[in-house]
Parts: structure tokens; sequence; C-alpha cells
């Protein structure tokens, strides 16, 4: 039976320790990556009449999550070297091992605290993040008009038709090409029989609808025989409506807009649409959002190793080796999102890939320390 460790002065002494040292590492990183930039442009469109001084505060809320997604492990790293830096130089913590406390019980209270911040991590990136970008968008006007192309196929997986939309917002669409290839079947595709030109559409979740169409008709040898004029036709029902509208909508959207549910149902369509390099990104940010958290146990951990340091070693050298560990995992990270969408390797690889050289680092650090 897990036994669980009776709460002391030293549990309350750690915990209150590194929850300011945290704190403050957060606010600092909070202040240093928004001062810059965003800052400067929300005080600009205040001050130019495009906000209201209640809006630009709405703004630079809604672009607080986004930066405490980042903040959380770092913070935690920071914060956990920091304190125990200072005891070490303050031989607090020869006094510990002096008592009889383990290494594993130095740790429980900061594994405590950390566990705290990686919920809050889980939850800024599923629930916050996805709401302050709705948020921003509204603030913005933000009505996303790009490309889409839709391709139905059969059972075997050979296209039947394509859908070209030139310019959407929501399920508006503009300028539309419709491609209908007839039953006579090559190797590879089905023999085109018409193609539809329509100036505008509407896109909803039982059918797709084209609004005055031009008509061409194509024969055997691609020569138009005949061009019609029609003011309306339903080209996409049923299922195909849902899943082609879905994934129109969804294309416009970066992975830290959707929310962990919405991007598994996501993940799901994209499999099953056979969209294999965009199914293979989204499941490596799905698989991120679970074990990114989970980095702030270990960045924790690491923080508490690095702060371990004898009386006349130099202190900046573990903080050196933390921001580098830091900088190192960020850099890395669209690295490995290109391997996982090129299908180099497989997403749940990528994914963990980070935690492993952690785990590898806190394990290489703990035995040279000899702690």
């Amino acid at each position: 039976m897990l036994k669980i460790p009776k709460v002391t002065i030293y549990d309350k002494y750690i915990f209150s320790q590194v929850f300011v040292t945290t704190f403050v590492a957060i606010l600092l990183f909070t202040v240093v990556w928004i001062a810059p930039e965003m800052l400067l442009k929300t005080i600009e469109k205040t001050l130019s009449g495009v906000y209201t001084p209640a809006t630009a505060v709405k703004v630079l809320l809604y672009e607080l999550p986004k930066i405490l997604g980042k903040a959380f492990p770092v913070g935690l790293l920071l914060g956990s070297l920091f304190t125990f830096d200072k005891l070490s130089k303050d031989s607090e913590l020869t006094i510990f091992r002096a008592v009889g406390l383990s290494f594993k019980r130095i740790l429980a209270p900061v594994l405590f605290f950390s566990v705290i911040v990686t919920i809050l991590c889980f939850i800024t990136y599923d629930k916050l993040i996805p709401m302050s970008e709705v948020g921003l968008n509204a603030i913005k006007g933000k009505n996303v008009t790009t490309q889409y192309i839709y391709t139905e196929k059969d059972k075997n997986n050979i296209p039947q038709d394509y859908v070209v939309v030139s310019k959407f917002t929501n399920g508006d669409m503009q300028d539309i090409i419709y491609l209908d290839f007839g039953e006579k079947q090559y190797t590879d595709v089905h023999e085109l029989t018409d193609i539809y030109y329509a100036k505008t559409g509407k896109a909803a979740n039982d059918k797709w609808t084209l609004y005055n169409i031009s008509h061409y008709e194509i024969s055997r040898d691609g020569i138009f025989k005949e061009v019609r004029y029609l003011k309306s036709m339903e080209i996409l029902n049923g299922e195909s409506a849902a899943n082609a509208l879905k994934l129109m909508l969804y294309s416009t959207k970066r992975d830290r807009e959707i929310t962990n549910a919405d991007l598994k149902s996501y993940i799901e369509l994209l499999k099953k649409e056979k969209l294999d390099e965009e199914f293979r990104i989204m499941q490596n940010k799905y698989y991120q959002r679970f074990f990114h958290p989970f980095v702030c146990v270990l960045l924790a951990i690491l923080g508490v190793i690095l702060g371990f340091s004898k009386p006349r070693e130099h202190r900046m050298v573990g903080f050196v080796i933390a921001i580098g560990c830091i900088f190192a995992y960020y850099i890395t990270l669209p690295f490995f999102d290109l391997l996982a969408a090129k299908g180099v390797l497989p997403p749940l690889i990528t994914s963990l890939f980070p935690l492993a050289a952690f785990t590898a680092a806190i394990i290489a650090l703990y035995k040279s320390k000899d702690i």
C-alpha cells in the first residue's frame, strides 16, 4: 500500500518558497513576452482610437493564456532552481540531509506543487487558449477568407469529384469549381464528364448548394460539348456535406484554437478522409496537449537537481543549463512537428521525445552530482 508522507513544517516551507519563486518567474516571463511588441501595438491602437481602453484590456487578457502555456514550465524550472540554489548556498540542504531527509523526501513538496501546475497547464491548453482565440477573433473582426479543395472518393479511394472553393467565410462560398467524374474508371481516376463554375454557394451540414452556375459538358475527347446555365444545384449531401464543411472550417484554424475534444474529432475525420499529412501533424499536436503539461513535473525535478551545488560551485552554471534546456525544448518543437507531418517518425514518438530527453538529462545530472 502506498504510504503518503505526513505534511511537515519542511513541506510547508519548501512549498511556499517554490510557490513564490515560481510565481515571480512566471510573472517576469509574461512581462518580458508581452511587453516588447504586443503591448506597444495595443497601446498604439488605443491611442489611435481603434480600441477603447476596455477593449485594450480585453485584448491583453486574451493574450495571457497563450503566454501562460509556455510560462508554466519555464517558471517551475527557474522557481525550483532558484529556491534550491539558495538553500544550497545557505547550507540549509546540508542540514536537511544531516537530519536524515533523503533526496526523494526533499523533492516531495516540489513534486506536489508541480502536479498542481501541470493541471493548470493542461486546462490552459484545453480550455483557456481556445476560448481566448475566439475572443480575440471577435474583437479583431477576423473573418477568415481562404481557398479550399475537397475530394470525394469512392470505396476504392478513387476520386469521384473535386470541389474547389476559391474563397469562403464560414459557410458562404465564392467562385466555386466543381469537377464531376463519370462512371468509367481508368487506372487511377474516373473520366472527367462535367465542369461546373458557380459564382456563389452555401455550405451546410446537410447539403452544399451552388448558385449562378455555368455548366460545361465534356466529351470523351476532352472537348466542351455544350455550355448551360443553371440557377442552382446541390453537389454534396448528407455525411459528405457535413465532413466537407467541417474540414473546410477547420482548415482555417490553428490547433491552439481547438479544444481537445474537437481536436480528437477532427483527427478522426482526417484519418477517415485519408488526409495523411494533416492527420499526422494534428495527431502530434493532440499528443502534445497531454505530454506538454507533464514537462512541468520533469522541469521541476531538473530545477531541484541543478539547485544542488557545492559551496564553491559557480551558481550561474545551473541557470545556464536551465536556460539552454528551455531554449532547446521550444526551438525543436517545430522540427518534431515536421518529422511527424512527413511521416519520418510516428506522432507518438515525436511528441514523447522531449519528455524522454528531459528524463535522460535528469538521470545524467543526478548521477553526475552524486546527490
